[in-house]
């Protein structure tokens, strides 16, 4: 017997068939099973554990049809349209599915019926109804009211009122049972009668386009497993064709005989329309993962789905080697992300700002360079931003200065370089329409990078202007620098610090 704490007091939350054997129903209170019953075990709910369990079931479920729903913590909801054919009719699967569950050591409780709510009011009454859509309404009207899952106020105020059973209820009039208990519950009604359908939310969408191989006899080794996914490959890259389709996002299933479902996903920059490119990108994958696939007493079912696809449009490739650079740059990137990691593997794609530390971002190599493109070098110009800039702008200390304010010398890591010549300034002022006019904000990049000194005056950010004057500075030993003086004007009087932000090349 499972027990869970429910209004500050211990309560029976599920028990097996010997406990209800003996008169112990749940919800109710530990103390009375235990007068009942005083050598019961009891064991404390986990609804993690469950909730973990219930979802490796649904997994395993994905078997029949990618449609699988939760439904509460003990049930699920699988939309069966178009499949039940394929397992020899809807009384057959239902049969298999439960036959298989009940081998995992699990009891379940089926039916099939038109509507979700009519299944499952079935479900919860007995095992095994198969009802044909348009007799929902005589199928459930015998059952009591609580199977529907209504909530539990609803049922007391039926019961006073003398409806027992959904056909009670069914028989008065609609507006009534709305008037007092609520659309909800009416439109809840009318779905087990057959009347209404709402459909269910699956645990996961559907996949666009799917191939899949059953196997009369569970298959373990690698290279039946690599045969498979190629066929696959094969069939799911020509129906994708077929409708000018590429794959952007590729995931295999492997569906093991003991209920354990193993899924690996791998993503591409660009549309996947030959299965060659396929075969690769799970070649690495497989080859990389930390846990490696295990097919314990083998894999009874393969699949191969395409979750996300997009417009492909084929294009005719030269024997110019440049032409093809680019494509192949997009499959290196899409298989060293398959090996060690999409966000790995990142490019630097420029951004409308003139904050030096914020010109470039970084984002997954796979996701494209967008429009915007890099400013073009201009010629016989040395450049204007150093190709390296450091994480953090590194304080300098400023011994000498010129007579336009660039600086003469100064100290940097613990060195003292000499200046023979400069350019500049630069001036970039901070972006203040960033920044919220509120005190109590989160500090922005600018104030993270540059915290105030422990004797430093803390102004608000509302009465301080910031800027940086940029100087590109050149020492004895023609290493050039890129230094900034900072400027926090208060009240029209000025204070300033110097850092060095990057090295030219």
């Amino acid at each position: 017997m499972v027990t869970a704490k429910i209004d500050n007091a211990l309560q029976v939350v599920a028990l097996n068939d010997a406990a209800a054997k003996a008169g112990l129903v749940v919800e109710m209170p530990l103390a009375t099973a235990r007068a009942m019953l005083p050598a019961l075990k009891v064991l404390d709910a986990d609804p993690v554990a469950d909730g973990n369990t219930l979802n490796a079931i649904a997994a395993w479920c994905d078997r029949f049809t990618p449609l699988v729903a939760l439904d509460g913590a003990d049930g699920l909801f699988l939309d069966i349209t178009g499949c039940a054919h394929l397992f020899g009719g809807e009384a057959l699967m239902l049969a298999k599915v439960c036959d298989a569950l009940s081998r995992q050591g699990f009891i379940v409780s089926g039916a099939i019926a038109g509507t979700a709510v009519a299944a499952r009011a079935l479900t919860r009454h007995a095992h095994g109804r198969v009802v044909a859509c348009g007799g929902e309404a005589l199928a459930v009207a015998p059952l009591p009211i609580a199977t529907l899952g209504a909530d539990e106020k609803i049922v007391r105020g039926l019961g006073r009122a003398g409806l027992k059973t959904i056909g009670d209820v069914a028989a008065r009039e609609p507006a009534e049972i709305t008037a007092r208990f609520g659309a909800e519950f009416t439109f809840l009604l009318q779905q087990a009668l057959g009347q209404g359908d709402a459909p269910i939310s699956p645990r996961k969408p559907a996949p666009d386009y799917v191939a899949e191989k059953r196997f009369a006899d569970p298959v373990a080794t690698n290279d039946v497993i690599a045969m498979t996914l190629s066929s696959l490959a094969a069939v799911l890259t020509a129906a994708m064709e077929r409708h000018g389709k590429g794959a952007r996002l590729l995931e295999a299933s492997f569906f093991r005989t003991d209920g354990v479902v193993r899924t690996i996903a791998v993503e591409a920059g660009q549309p996947i329309t030959r299965p060659d490119i396929v075969d690769r990108l799970f070649a690495e994958k497989l080859d990389a993962l930390a846990d490696p696939l295990d097919p314990g007493f083998g894999f009874d079912l393969i699949r191969l789905s395409a979750l996300r696809t997009v417009g492909a449009i084929p294009v005719q490739h030269g024997f110019d080697t440049a032409a093809n650079e680019a494509e192949d740059v997009n499959q290196l990137v899409d298989r060293l992300a398959a090996r060690i990691g999409r966000q790995r593997i990142v490019r630097y794609v420029p951004q409308e700002t003139h904050i030096p530390e914020h010109a470039a971002l970084a984002v997954p190599a796979q996701e494209g360079t967008g429009t915007a493109t890099w400013p073009a070098p201009v010629r016989g110009e040395p450049p204007s931003r150093p190709l390296r800039l450091f994480e953090r702008p590194e304080p300098i200390d400023v011994t000498a200065d010129f007579p336009d304010g660039a600086p003469a010398q100064f100290r940097w890591r613990r060195n003292l370089h000499v200046i023979i010549r400069t350019e500049g300034p630069e001036r970039i002022a901070m972006e203040w329409w960033r920044h919220r006019e509120e005190d109590d904000v989160e500090p922005d990049e600018f104030t993270r990078l540059h915290p105030p000194q422990p004797n430093t005056e803390v102004f608000k950010r509302d009465s301080r202007v910031l800027t940086r004057d940029y100087f590109r500075a050149e020492d004895r030993q023609g290493v050039r620098y890129w230094i900034y003086r900072e400027g926090i004007f208060e009240r029209e009087v000025a204070s300033f610090r110097w850092f060095l932000h990057g090295l030219f090349a």
